[in-house]
Order: structure tokens, then sequence, then C-alpha cells
């Protein structure tokens, strides 16, 4: 694939770039130069490739997933501008 004038005119406005006359050849084959290598890529095989969330594996401690309210309303409330009843008293929002 090849990138014409035009289409770098049209990527300059989508991207809101303001681009002069004299560097559309520059960009151009930038662009060009980008979409060869991307081509190429196409061309790897990778079927043996596992994805990869990170260059270094990575293991996350897991722990069990149990619900807890975190056992310590008092110092939760204590935070709270006005509460009542064990709740975080709010305005009314819907009439």
């Amino acid at each position: 694939m090849s990138v014409d004038q035009a289409t770098v005119r049209r990527v300059a406005h989508l991207a809101r770039i303001s681009v002069r006359e004299d560097e559309l050849g520059h960009l151009q084959s930038e662009l060009n130069a980008i979409l060869e290598f991307v081509e190429q890529l196409a061309d790897l095989d990778v079927s043996g490739v596992e994805p990869l969330t990170s260059v270094v594996p990575v293991e996350l401690p897991m722990r069990e997933d149990v619900v807890t309210d975190g056992h310590c309303p008092e110092k939760v409330l204590a935070n709270a501008p006005d509460a009542e009843g064990g709740f975080f008293t709010v305005p009314k929002v819907v009439e």
C-alpha cells in the first residue's frame, strides 16, 4: 500500500495537525515506511507465540475471594460528615 500526498493531507486534517506543503513529501515517505514495516509484520508466523501482557513473567499474588464488610464500620463512619443507624446520611437527590 502506498500513500499519496492527498492521503497525507487527509490524515493531517483528521489528526488536527498543521502541515505545510513543503513537509508533505517527507511525511509521505515516513508513512509509506511505516506501512511497509507493518506489511512485513503481517508475513510473520506467530502461530506458536503466546500473547504477552509483560516482557517479564509476573505472577500476581492470589487471595481467597471472600466478601467482607471490612469489620470496622466505626472507622468507616468516622469519616462521614453525617451518619445515622450505621449508614452514611446523604441529601435526597430524587423527589
